[in-house]
């Protein structure tokens, strides 16, 4: 027992500062100064570089071997089972590359914001080709001579297979394209009219937050290019964007990152800074953020008391009531943002995506050709052509962060969340009436109890099957649920 409370101790300062150098990350985005970019890209290697050395520390494989994991409770097995996994993976990758990777993507990230916009991807394509080799040789390191994506797909989903999410994805598929060609040829709803200040909306970001149970005493809200949520604990914070013309793209991406924070708020404190005290997966993640923003937040329920909030701050906005409100909040249309797509075709826009980077590790295409691959299969998916690179390759942040393998977890989300809220409408029978209230506490007390509390305790599928009681996670209960609500939202 002394080995391992050694290597928990010693855990226990590694995840304190990969707290410290993710709360760096978040500066980046939130406050700091634009001149600070290069000094910032230093700063962050270095920590890199001391997080690495403590990752591969000889005496954690010392104390991995003296540990007897008969000896240990299950939460201690878990912790034992990630850390291994952790330190296996490490000790592959050389220090000298750690450390160029997170230099590289911290500049990156300012080659990619300047070259969004600037609508100029060619002037982003240089950096992006850099981070593809290194995140290759990353993935040669990890794969034992296997997929190298699926090596990289690791860090996100563990047991995970680009094959098996490849299989689910085919699935979902004819009906999600039969569902928005049905959608799309019946007439649309009104949207809202008018402009909507940032104080108003910002105001009603917190509301929301509030209602879901995001605990301010430990996260705050602030604005970003790229809404995201960061840190864990007592420490959990989001961010959120505005535009004049589109207050729900402010609240929903409240709601869609107060999940995430959420999760991690309520992980069992026992947990906290070690490999536990996170979110099991970031498939595991996206369900609660997607299961949030949709299943709950955009409700018919649900929206009738965020209507009755619009008014009381805005006034007249050009929706007559509540459910010409849930229409609008819940309409499908063309567009070219992923992050602002509807529930209908959210999951083309993904798996668009994830063909594209399992291609470009693959090395099966080019950095020179990826705009016009995208182009290409934007259009044979959507039926237009993208207009210009900020609304097409350029409008994610994933790769200029070196995210290669996250991608398909957004929609293994929604089809995690597919699941799990049909299990908790069985769970909760009085859950439509609780939500017209602006009361959440019937779902988000019943996620945190069957699967937010268990932090990593459990892989991702098996915290999964358990909250459904059960039942293994498939594409069906997504399916169901899209074409029950939009066919009766569409009158199909």
């Amino acid at each position: 027992m002394q080995a391992f409370d050694d290597l928990m101790a010693f855990q226990r300062e590694t995840e304190a500062l990969a707290q410290v150098a993710g709360r760096l990350g978040w500066d980046q985005e939130t406050m700091m100064p634009r001149g600070a970019a290069d000094q910032r890209s230093d700063e962050l290697a270095a920590m890199e570089s001391v997080l690495h050395a403590r990752r591969v520390a000889p005496q954690i494989g010392d104390w991995l071997a003296a540990i007897d994991p008969e000896a240990l409770d299950p939460a201690g097995r878990a912790q034992l089972r990630d850390i291994r996994r952790s330190h296996a993976r490490a000790t592959r990758i050389p220090a000298r590359l750690a450390a160029e990777l997170a230099r590289l993507i911290s500049r990156a990230h300012v080659i990619w914001a300047e070259a969004r916009a600037d609508d100029d991807y060619n002037s982003f394509a240089p950096a992006l080709a850099e981070i593809i080799a290194l995140r290759q040789e990353e993935a040669q390191a990890l794969s034992d001579g296997g997929d190298i994506y699926d090596a990289l797909l690791e860090d996100y989903e563990p047991g995970a297979k680009g094959r098996d999410l490849e299989a689910m994805f085919t699935a979902l598929r004819p009906r999600l394209v039969a569902l928005r060609e049905a959608v799309l040829a019946r007439p649309s709803p009104q949207g809202v009219k008018g402009t909507f200040d940032e104080h108003g909306q910002m105001k009603l970001a917190r509301l929301v937050a509030r209602s879901f149970g995001y605990d301010f005493k430990r996260g705050r809200v602030d604005k970003a290019v790229h809404p995201f949520s960061s840190g864990s604990g007592d420490d959990v914070r989001i961010t959120t964007r505005t535009a004049p013309l589109d207050p729900f793209g402010c609240l929903y991406s409240t709601i869609h990152e107060v999940g995430h924070a959420s999760y991690e708020q309520n992980i069992n404190p026992a947990y906290r800074l070690t490999p536990l005290g996170k979110g099991v997966s970031m498939g595991v993640h996206e369900s609660q953020s997607r299961i949030y923003e949709n299943q709950i937040g955009r409700s018919r329920a649900y929206t009738g008391w965020i209507y009755g909030k619009m008014r009381d701050t805005f006034g007249d906005f050009g929706i007559a009531d509540e459910d010409a409100f849930y229409a609008a909040v819940n309409e499908v249309k063309n567009g070219y943002i992923r992050t602002e797509a509807d529930e209908v075709q959210y999951n083309l826009h993904v798996l668009l995506r994830f063909d594209l980077e399992r291609a470009l590790i693959r090395g099966d295409l080019s950095v020179g050709d990826l705009e016009a691959a995208w182009n290409d299969r934007f259009k044979a998916d959507f039926g237009y052509a993208v207009d210009k690179p900020s609304d097409g390759v350029l409008q994610d942040v994933h790769w200029s962060a070196g995210l290669f393998g996250y991608f398909p977890t957004y929609s293994l989300g929604n089809v995690y969340a597919g699941c799990l809220y049909q299990s908790l409408r069985d769970a909760v029978p009085g859950l439509d009436d609780q939500l017209a209230e602006g009361d959440t506490s019937g779902a988000t007390d019943w996620l945190r109890d069957n699967l937010q509390h268990f932090g990593g305790l459990y892989e991702p599928r098996e915290v999964i099957t358990r909250a459904c009681g059960g039942t293994a996670p498939s594409e069906g209960p997504l399916l169901d649920y899209l074409e029950e609500k939009f066919g009766g939202l569409y009158g199909l």
